[in-house]
Parts: C-alpha cells; sequence; structure tokens
C-alpha cells in the first residue's frame, strides 16, 4: 500500500512533480495479476485522486478570484508541467498496463470501456496542445469576468445588472438591457481574437489524434457510446416540433398579460431567450436577504426531500465547500468541481437576491450530492459518471425540491416560482438546441466556423429557427454575438446537448415523483450511487427513466409540464 499521501489540503497544494513521480514509477514497475489487482487498482486510484484534486483545488482558486495573479500562475504552471507534461502520459501507461494485463476487476466493465477509448485517444504529442487550450479558457474566463460596468454611478457586475431585467418598469429595463449589451459587444473583437485561436487549436488536437475532424474527437473523449450525432440532430427535429410551439405558446400567453404588442429581450428576466417578465402588479421574486438566509433555507428543503441529503448539504456549509453569492471577479456562471480525494463537491454560484439563485443553488447541490452518493466506490476511475447522467442529478434535484420552496415563499409566491422553473425548463430545450446545432455546424464547416462573421450568420439562423417569439430588430449585433455569451462553446465543446437530454430524464423522475415522492427519490440516490459502473440508458433506468431522443417522449414530458403549469394557475 501506498504511504505518504498528502492528508490536508495544504499539503496537497505543496506537491510538485518530484513528490508525484515516485508513485507512478512504483505502480507502473509493480507486478500485476490477480492476486495483487485490487491493492494495485486501490494505490493507483489514491495516486490519481490527489492529482485530480489538486487540479480541481487550483482551478476552484482562479475561478472564485479571476484577479489572483498567484492562483492563475499556479494553475498554468501546474497544467503545462505537471498535468499535461507528466501525469497524463504516467496515467496513460498505467491504463495500458491494466489493459495489457487482461485483468477484468468486478464492477470495471465500464472503466476499461472508457480506458480502452482513451487509450485509442491519447497522443503524447498533443499534451502541449491541450495545455494551450486550457491556457485559452483562463483568458475567455478572465475576459468575461472582467466585464463590470457602471450603472447608475456605481460599478456592478453583469449578474447584478440582470436583477434589472425583473424590474416592472420597462423603460428601466431596456435601459439596463443597452448599456450590458454595449459592455458586452466592446469585447467582441477580443472574443473573435481568441476563437481565431481556439479552432484551429482544436482542429490540431483532431488531427493529432488521427481523427477525421474535431467532433469525432470530441465524441471518442467525451466517451459516447450509447448515441450519435446524428441522434443529436434527431433531438434537435423533436424539439424544433414539440418545444418550440410549446415554448411560442409561454411567450404568447405572457404578451397578452403584458400588453404588448410584441416581446423584446428586456422584456425577458434574463435579458436572452428565458422566461418574460411577470405582469404588471407582480413584483420579482426576492427569496432572501443574504448569503446566510440562502443556504439556511435550501438546507431546510434539502431535509425535507430527504434527510441525508439533508445531512450532505450540511456538511458542505460545515466545510467551506459552498460559495454561493456574487461579488467582482469571481467567474461568471456556477458549477460544482469534485475533491476526489478528500470524496468531497465544492460549488460555485453567483448568487445576487434572484429566484435563479436558489434554483442554481439545488441544481449544483444535485451535482453534490453525486459526489457523495457515489464516494462508496473503491476505484477513481469507477465515479466517471457521464455528463448526460451527471445533469440529471442537479435538474432531477431542482424539480424533486419543487414541493418545498414554500422554505422561501408564500403558497402563491411558491406556485409562481414553480410555474416559472417548469416554464423556464421548456424554453430552455429550443436554446439547448441552437447552442448544440451550432456546434455542429462550426465542426462540420471548420473554414466557414473559424469566421466570427459566418459565425454570426449562423447563430442569426438557428436562433430564427428555434426562438422565434421573440422581436430582435434593430438588435442585429447583439443577437448575433449570442455565441459570444454562451462560455460552453468556448470552454466546454460539445458540452451542452447533456443538458437537454438530462432534462427530459430529470422530468421523467419528477413525474414519478408526483405519484409517489418517497419511492422516486429513493430511486434518484440509487442511480447516483452507481457512479459510472454501468450503461448511461442503464443510469436512466436505475433512475426511473429512459434515455431518449424522440419527439413522443418529448412531447410526453412537454404536456406533463404544461398540465402543471396550468394547475398551479400559471
Amino acid at each position: 500500500m501506498l504511504k505518504n499521501l498528502p492528508t490536508t489540503p495544504e499539503q496537497l497544494l505543496a506537491w510538485t512533480w518530484p513528490d508525484i513521480e515516485p508513485y507512478y514509477q512504483e505502480l507502473l514497475s509493480r507486478p500485476l495479476d490477480g492476486a495483487s489487482l485490487k491493492e494495485w487498482l486501490a494505490d493507483w486510484s489514491g495516486v490519481s485522486e490527489h492529482v485530480d484534486e489538486l487540479m480541481q483545488r487550483l482551478a476552484a482558486a482562479t475561478i472564485v478570484n479571476t484577479a489572483d495573479r498567484q492562483a492563475e500562475e499556479r494553475r498554468k504552471s501546474f497544467l503545462e508541467n505537471i498535468y499535461f507534461a507528466r501525469a497524463l502520459p504516467a496515467e496513460q501507461k498505467l491504463k495500458q498496463k491494466l489493459l495489457d494485463s487482461g485483468l477484468t476487476p468486478a464492477g470495471f466493465a465500464i472503466p476499461l470501456r472508457n480506458m480502452r477509448a482513451e487509450a485509442q485517444l491519447f497522443r503524447e504529442a498533443n499534451l502541449p496542445l491541450l495545455a494551450a487550450e486550457q491556457k485559452l479558457n483562463v483568458e475567455y474566463d478572465k475576459l468575461i469576468a472582467a466585464q463590470s460596468l457602471t450603472w447608475e454611478g456605481r460599478e456592478v457586475t453583469p449578474s447584478e445588472l440582470k436583477l434589472i431585467f425583473q424590474d416592472p418598469d420597462r423603460d428601466h429595463r431596456e435601459r439596463a438591457w443597452r448599456a450590458l449589451a454595449q459592455r458586452q459587444l466592446a469585447d467582441r473583437e477580443a472574443v473573435n481574437e481568441l476563437w481565431a485561436r481556439y479552432l484551429p487549436l482544436r482542429l490540431k488536437i483532431a488531427a493529432g489524434a488521427d481523427l477525421p475532424d474535431y467532433r469525432a474527437y470530441m465524441w471518442r473523449h467525451r466517451l459516447r457510446f450509447d448515441y450519435s450525432p446524428d441522434d443529436c440532430k434527431a433531438f434537435h427535429a423533436a424539439i424544433e416540433a414539440v418545444a418550440v410551439p410549446a415554448a411560442s405558446r409561454i411567450y404568447e400567453r405572457r404578451r397578452r398579460q403584458l400588453g404588448l404588442d410584441r416581446l423584446r429581450p428586456w422584456d425577458l428576466t434574463d435579458g436572452w431567450y428565458g422566461r418574460p417578465v411577470d405582469a404588471p402588479g407582480q413584483p420579482p421574486l426576492r427569496p432572501y436577504r443574504n448569503g446566510a438566509e440562502l443556504r439556511a433555507k435550501v438546507s431546510a428543503i434539502f431535509y425535507k426531500v430527504d434527510p441525508e441529503l439533508g445531512r450532505y448539504f450540511e456538511i458542505m456549509l460545515a466545510e467551506g465547500l459552498a460559495d454561493l453569492e456574487n461579488r467582482k471577479n469571481k467567474a461568471p456562471g456556477a458549477q460544482c468541481l469534485a475533491f476526489a480525494a478528500a470524496r468531497r463537491p465544492f460549488i460555485v454560484c453567483n448568487a445576487v437576491g434572484a429566484h435563479d439563485d436558489v434554483q442554481t443553488t439545488l441544481h449544483e447541490s444535485g451535482h453534490a450530492f453525486h459526489v457523495f452518493e457515489s464516494a462508496h466506490l473503491p476505484y477513481f476511475p469507477q465515479t466517471a459518471v457521464p455528463l448526460e447522467f451527471a445533469e440529471v442529478a442537479s435538474m432531477g434535484m431542482e424539480l424533486l425540491a419543487a414541493p418545498y420552496l414554500t422554505e422561501f415563499y408564500t403558497e402563491a409566491e411558491a406556485a409562481r416560482a414553480r410555474v416559472e422553473h417548469l416554464e423556464g425548463a421548456i424554453l430552455f430545450w429550443p436554446f439547448m438546441a441552437v447552442v448544440d446545432a451550432f456546434q455542429h455546424w462550426v465542426y462540420e464547416h471548420p473554414e466557414a466556423g473559424g469566421d466570427p462573421a459566418q459565425c454570426d450568420a449562423q447563430w442569426n439562423a438557428l436562433w430564427d429557427r428555434f426562438i422565434p417569439g421573440i422581436d430582435w430588430s434593430g438588435l442585429d449585433e447583439v443577437k448575433a454575438t449570442g455565441w459570444h455569451r454562451k462560455l460552453h462553446i468556448h470552454l466546454y465543446p460539445f458540452y451542452y446537448t447533456e443538458y437537454g437530454l438530462a432534462q427530459l430524464g430529470a422530468v421523467q423522475i419528477w413525474g414519478n415523483a408526483l405519484r409517489d415522492q418517497r419511492q422516486a427519490v429513493a430511486h434518484y440516490r440509487r442511480a447516483l450511487a452507481l457512479g459510472g459502473t454501468v450503461t448511461l440508458p442503464e443510469l436512466f433506468s436505475a433512475a426511473g427513466a429512459r434515455f431518449a431522443f424522440d419527439a413522443a417522449s418529448l412531447q410526453q414530458a412537454v404536456s406533463l409540464m404544461e398540465s402543471v403549469i396550468e394547475s398551479l394557475g400559471g
């Protein structure tokens, strides 16, 4: 058994390659047979978990403060000089050692399948390119995180300004929307310049792996064994047939309620594609006054969903594993990182006092619960969950927690919040289709995809196809550059269809919960506990859902959502 692995975050952050390398050398030289297999796997997992946690902790430091130059340099140095240059090649040698042994550990069929795919994809010559891509990601994060602006005499972040998009005063909303749009357009050339470096780099990575295009590379990299690009396009078509008309009904109903002749982007609560603002006389939902109240009430909700989930969240709060409040120089968006060796999650949000903050905290906590539930698995590769199901954990938690929003609201306000959530979920599917279809187009046509002007035109065309209910006339530049503001396109290519597929699974779990909440939660937790030890369809099945792309399945989900919206007074 390996000894002297770091036992505290401080020890881990002090790790250098001379500290790490001996572990890999010993594992590579150690005999591997049936008798030694379990101990060898356990030791390999221990090293891998610590290296991965080091990477995640360095990432966390740059996410919570993008202006921390020391953290940025430490992360860059680790990625360039340790992770890509040395740790990944060492990991690959150990994967190959296991594959060459012909041994098949119990509960390891899926990890072995994944390792074979990764072994086929791995090229040592690609490692500097992958490190260069990570550096571009840091540049994009910095660029977007620095987009503060002066509004009514004070400096605000875009997240803070978006609160005004819920203001009943339409003129106020429009002024805020235009101010933010102009600030974002000021970085248009900078984002385009980054894109001009991203695309050729990614094409080189694909070519270096002897694959015909970058989509083929990412399909293998994302370990997509259970569906194809054609399945994604079938899902786009199903969304166009089912979700787009449902979204149009939402927009039209709200347009009439607002007494408008047309909906404009500043009539949407996110200023982009989401729910329209509430009718006059309904002030925006303000669920909490400060971060402490947000944490306490979310905790109470989790205890009602399931006492063990409540306990998990309390552990996160006690150990400082939930950074929820928005502030300047904090990276945008929200995410959950897994500290693998500690078997702990770390969630980051940008809460500013809006209802979306509640939903986001519930969502990221669902990811966190996945980390807790799968912590019992003995080997690190078993915890690698396919992203399509990882998002079921988060989106499912939003829906499972919905009956308990009265922790934040009156009964009437909670019903309104649930309507907002369900409407937002329906409106999300068309947007997801825009983002995913855009990426398919970019990498199917890399010459055009490398031209920002053609990217603008394609984004426009897809927007008109899937989101026809909003009038963007006179706002052409803002609309066309929407792809600039979708961080997945830049940081996590081909990571977005997962949300749409997962949402379909989550709605099925929620449908089960409407009949039997306790049993649905039990199935949900049972599926999370499987980690990555079974196939994607089997994970969905364990959770009480079906992995699907077809219009009939989507129609069943949308019909359920619309019926509940109606019953709640939406």
